[in-house]
């Protein structure tokens, strides 16, 4: 169950209202996590020893869902300024409820995975259908940014369904399976053990010609520290070559 920090913080955002019965399930875990410690790293690729050196304290429980407040700007033909809370459960699936202003108007809503199934639901003013998405598309990019979110999670990097691999002194590669499917995130690291960046090929059309495969990266800095763990401070993401689409702070996060 949460623990006591999270109780003001573990009811769904009204952007989330939908589905805020899935939001109160991937804040429950019945399991009891066992603490962090040295020797768990044991025969990890080295970069990924030292991230999670850096980033759970030793003793810490070792919780692999959160909620993380952010706020930043998303580029929706222009830059705009949005403010979010998230939820991820790792590997079980997120919701990431945002409001972000288009003039006068609020756009609000949320990205979600969860039982296998992605979805967006988007509305101006809370009356106008601007985005709505469902299908095995949706699904396959949403299952592939829930890999990558291993960032803000870094305790479900020792899961028994997340495997590593060296590539060299500053990098690995997680074989991450979500829902029966092995999604490959690369991880960067710096001498400090705080995270450079990430990427993986993940499922999606982001230049509008059509779903495949496309280079998704997020480039990491700073840390912010809260219940044992550290997560970036900053991150700005994109795909492929093309700029960047979203960039933001993290200002809070409580593990559950």
């Amino acid at each position: 169950m949460p623990h006591a920090a999270a109780d003001l913080t573990t009811a769904a955002p009204g952007s989330a209202r939908r589905v805020a019965d899935v939001w109160t399930d991937l804040a429950t875990d019945t399991t009891t996590p066992a603490d962090f410690s040295v020797d768990m790293v044991s025969g990890l690729p080295e970069p990924v020893a030292r991230w999670l050196l850096r980033s759970i304290d030793v003793g810490a429980a070792l919780r692999t869902s959160v909620i993380v407040t952010m706020s930043g700007q998303i580029r929706i033909g222009a830059w705009r300024a949005f403010e979010a809370r998230q939820i991820i459960a790792a590997r079980r699936g997120y919701i990431w409820a945002a409001v972000a202003r288009f003039g006068p108007l609020p756009v609000r809503g949320f990205d979600r995975y969860s039982d296998g199934s992605g979805e967006m639901r988007w509305r101006l003013g809370r009356l106008i259908p601007v985005v709505t998405a469902t299908g095995d598309d949706v699904s396959r990019s949403a299952a592939g940014r829930l890999a990558s979110e291993l960032i803000l999670t870094p305790a479900a990097a020792l899961s028994p369904g997340v495997n590593w691999t060296a590539v060299d002194g500053d990098s690995a590669m997680a074989a991450v399976e979500v829902d029966g499917t092995i999604h490959d995130v690369t991880i960067h690291v710096a001498a400090s053990g705080t995270l450079d960046s990430i990427e993986l090929l993940r499922w999606g059309d982001p230049d509008q010609t059509g779903f495949g495969l496309h280079r998704f990266s997020a480039v990491c800095t700073g840390e912010l520290r809260s219940d044992g763990f550290g997560v970036p401070a900053h991150t700005r993401a994109g795909w492929g070559d093309l700029e960047a689409f979203i960039d933001f702070d993290t200002e809070r996060t409580v593990f559950l």
